[in-house]
């Protein structure tokens, strides 16, 4: 394999205090800052990420699913907070996988639109959308693998994980890559 994978790593803890060019934040459709990692950024990143989340909304109406939105860090070490809204699991796989592979795709290249080189995720869709974690881990690194085949402007790109379950899972999944 290449060496290109070596670039992505996997971490237990909190996504809100890396310092880094952007973190992904998993996102609802309306961009208000819910629970999970989702509330825990609009926390830490206070009330600016909630003023621009508030022009988008009135924008565009929000972020649909699989799709990213861009805006600042705020308060957070991270320049950026891209948003991604990632599909509630509804038990069955038909066109979930799809939205939660785009959620990834359209993350990155919006990263790469915007000069980001280093940029983390957290385990989009695990949490209260109930997402399998397995089969959410194996799309998201295979998604984030086949995207840098083509693209080379991304530096590093870590997957933080909150608990042990997912954190064990994704670093299994990507070791089979390198």
């Amino acid at each position: 394999m290449s060496t290109k994978y070596k670039i992505i790593e996997v971490i237990k803890g909190d996504i809100t205090k890396l310092k880094i060019d952007a973190i992904v934040n998993a996102a609802n459709n309306g961009l208000f800052g819910g629970g999970g990692v989702d509330g825990a950024i609009h926390r830490a990143g206070g009330k600016e990420i909630a003023d621009e989340c508030k022009i988008i909304r009135e924008s565009r109406g929000g972020c649909k699913t699989g799709e990213a939105v861009i805006t600042t860090g705020g308060n957070l070490e991270a320049d950026y907070v891209i948003h991604t809204v990632g599909p509630v699991w509804d038990g069955e796989r038909k066109g979930m996988e799809t939205f939660l592979s785009n959620c990834y795709k359209n993350s990155l290249t919006l990263a790469v639109q915007n000069n980001i080189e280093t940029i983390a995720f957290p385990c989009i869709s695990t949490g209260i959308y109930g997402f399998p974690k397995d089969l959410a881990a194996e799309i998201a690194i295979s998604t984030i693998i086949d995207f840098l085949k083509n693209n080379v402007s991304i530096k590093k790109i870590i997957l933080v994980c909150f608990e042990d379950e997912s954190f064990n899972i994704y670093k299994f999944l990507l070791s089979l890559y390198n």
